[in-house]
């Protein structure tokens, strides 16, 4: 959801962050992440996974991931300003419907709420690494 988010309701409808460095740069580590991902389930499908394709699968998002995270930031900081002046995608008071929402706001706790999720799914990735290529057991704690 993260990605149609990106697209459609960030970088398709602000056009003036389109030509943003930080555009191509979640976009070309999509691209990779999905090369790596979609070979990789190829290749398995067909029984015969290459072994450099399943260390690419779980390793190259040691480093994709991160930068593209960074992308995906620093492209929504880029289009709070634009956000904030045109009030695209905002409902104000008074309306029929009785109901407020700023998408500026909404944009900034998008933003923060990378703080937790991005930890948990990096972290799960690096449980799935380990299990994957070294063939770890990891015991889950209940809490």
């Amino acid at each position: 959801s993260s990605r149609i988010f990106m697209v459609w309701f960030i970088t398709h409808s602000i056009k003036q962050i389109q030509n943003e460095e930080s555009v191509i740069l979640f976009l070309v580590v999509w691209t990779v992440t999905e090369i790596t991902r979609y070979s990789f389930y190829t290749f398995n499908l067909l029984n015969h996974l290459p072994y450099f394709i399943k260390w690419a699968r779980y390793n190259f998002f040691i480093i994709l991931y991160p930068v593209g995270v960074a992308g995906e930031l620093l492209t929504i900081y880029a289009a709070l300003p634009y956000v904030k002046k045109t009030g695209i995608f905002s409902l104000r008071l008074p309306n029929k419907y009785n109901v407020s929402f700023d998408y500026y706001y909404f944009l900034i706790v998008i933003m923060f709420s990378y703080i937790p999720l991005f930890p948990q799914l990096y972290f799960h990735m690096l449980r799935q690494r380990r299990k994957v290529l070294h063939g770890e057991v990891i015991v889950e704690k209940d809490n």
